[in-house]
């Protein structure tokens, strides 16, 4: 998902769900901000670099992958924009690695869903937009694994979009300057890298953008699908996406006890499904024009663009981090992948590292994250 749906429909998701016009334009923007968050924006913030959510293109050209690497990859990737599924999903006749890397293939309506969404209740907006986040992706991103994996996440000729009048094939090149080509169905994806490890082979990018647009409609064989045809229809996972983040976040305005997965806001979403089904479904690579319309119809207000700049100044100027909006965003983002890679380390599955689940421990603010890290890594040391 791009911006369109992480930032304008989810503004609109909001004001569906009850928040008001500033408040979802809080959620919407730490939605965004999530695909934002870097390490180099973190130093220029000088912020605790555990809370990126991302990766730059310069960070993955220039990361390591070996052991270590290829872990801190994984903590970021799956904890934020390829949650996986199922953790102990078994699969036979396969070794212990390999399993490893199958148990982290991302899907809607996981138990760390659940937890995400729980996670963020009672919390800040920047919780709840941070979690709408990694729940939409899990829509989006589904099949794919947030771990570099030739065996997982490769993809070969047979891909096919589905249309009305018959399917035609789509065409993959590597491009860094020229725009995917809806009309004539070219897709940029990443090089092919026969390295098991390669960054080439991180998420979806041998599938390209694919898996972010909301239009499209496709068949294809994953490389862990025992080469079996799947068919991925995004418009209809976004339209779920879109509901499900209605009824996630009317959960965290509390007009529910408990969010239950597989669980969506039919009812509240009637009044506006076709025009919803309409954004979704009309073949653009950007529907940010249409969403931030139906944005204005819904609240009577403009949504101003996204500015990553907006609260930069704000954060580094201040005394108390923690009570700024990004010092709450951070916050959110260190829960959040402590809280995963933690579930992760406790399923057996090293590809995330070693890891102590840190809201179990009490943290309270940012210092205090960076004082216990610092004191597991001279436990760690001294081992």
């Amino acid at each position: 998902m791009h911006a369109d749906f992480h930032y304008y429909a989810t503004y609109c998701a909001a004001i569906i769900a009850g928040y008001s016009h500033e408040e979802s334009l809080d959620i919407c923007y730490s939605d965004q901000f999530t695909d934002i968050c870097s390490r180099t924006l973190l130093e220029k913030l000088k912020a605790p670099l555990s809370a990126a959510t991302t990766q730059t293109a310069f960070e993955l050209a220039d990361a390591r992958t070996d052991i270590l690497g290829l872990q801190d990859i994984t903590r970021i990737w799956a904890s934020f924009h390829f949650l996986p599924h199922d953790l102990y999903i078994e699969k036979k006749h396969c070794n212990r690695y390999y399993k490893s890397k199958f148990r982290l293939i991302c899907g809607p309506n996981g138990e760390l869903v659940k937890e995400t969404v729980g996670l963020a209740k009672g919390r800040s907006l920047q919780s709840a937009g941070l979690a709408m986040h990694v729940l939409s992706d899990t829509w989006a991103h589904a099949y794919f694994a947030g771990t570099p994996s030739l065996v997982i996440n490769n993809t070969n000729y047979h891909f096919y979009e589905i249309l009305p009048e018959g399917d035609r094939k789509i065409n993959f090149i590597h491009s860094t300057s020229k725009p995917d080509d809806i009309e004539k169905c070219i897709y940029s994806n990443s090089i092919f890298s026969s390295s098991e490890h390669s960054i080439m082979n991180l998420g979806h990018g041998r599938a390209g953008h694919l898996p972010d647009y909301s239009f499209i409609k496709y068949r294809y064989l994953p490389a862990w699908y025992d080469y079996e045809e799947l068919i991925k229809d995004n418009p209809g996972d976004y339209y779920r996406a879109f509901c499900q983040m209605i009824y996630a976040m009317g959960y965290l305005r509390g007009e529910r006890d408990e969010f239950e997965v597989r669980q969506y806001a039919w009812e509240t979403a009637a009044p506006y499904e076709e025009r919803i089904k309409n954004i979704l479904r009309k073949g653009q690579l950007d529907s940010s024009a249409d969403w931030a319309a139906f944005g204005k119809e819904l609240s009577g207000k403009d949504i101003p663009d996204f500015d990553v700049n907006r609260y930069l100044s704000e954060y580094i100027e201040s005394e108390d981090k923690d009570d700024t909006f990004l010092g709450k965003f951070i916050l959110a983002a260190l829960a959040q992948k402590s809280m995963v890679t933690n579930r992760i380390y406790r399923s057996g599955n090293l590809l995330a590292g070693f890891s102590v689940d840190f809201a179990e421990k009490g943290f309270m603010g940012i210092e205090d994250f960076r004082k216990l890290a610092e004191h597991i890594g001279k436990e760690m040391r001294h081992d």
